[in-house]
């Protein structure tokens, strides 16, 4: 069901200019969880309006359809803002922001472990793109994005 779930959220979100960023299922066979994490194509941050907006659609998708005989929990949200940095595109987008990133060792690059960088640039295509990135001590590094194991935006309080 969740690759037939995941199809019926895509399907509501396409019109409203939104995507589907992530979707987990959790819950009691008697009171499943539907979690819908979302984002906007245009790039725009998510609001309150957009998760409430998607999260009409999909509800009123699941229970026309009487998924789980309508005692499911729905819900919406973006995906945060220390969300995961997953491909290239995210990485693109979030040049300038400060990261979290933890990579395996680079032959001739930055050893492995995890570390507080600003995204500078995306470098490369097609599978073999790097990672530019700038650390605490103003040091420019570049990584593989193949080696990259995790990461996500990092928030920052401001001092």
């Amino acid at each position: 069901m969740s690759d037939a779930l995941q199809g019926i959220v895509k399907t509501e979100l396409t019109p409203l200019g939104l995507e589907l960023f992530e979707l987990r299922t959790g819950g009691t066979k008697g009171r499943p969880v539907v979690d819908v994490r979302i984002d906007r194509v245009d790039g725009e941050k998510v609001t309150v309006d957009d998760c409430a907006r998607a999260s009409r659609a999909i509800e009123a998708r699941l229970d026309a359809m009487a998924y789980a005989g309508t005692r499911y929990v729905l819900e919406v949200s973006s995906p945060g803002v220390e969300r995961p940095l997953r491909n290239a595109g995210d990485w693109r987008r979030f040049i300038g922001r400060d990261a979290v990133v933890t990579n395996d060792d680079v032959e001739g690059g930055p050893v492995a472990g995890s570390r507080e960088v600003s995204i500078a640039a995306v470098e490369g295509g097609d599978g073999d793109e790097l990672i530019v990135v700038e650390d605490a001590g103003g040091n420019t590094l570049r990584i593989p994005l193949a080696a990259v194991k995790k990461a996500r935006l990092a928030f920052n309080w401001k001092r």
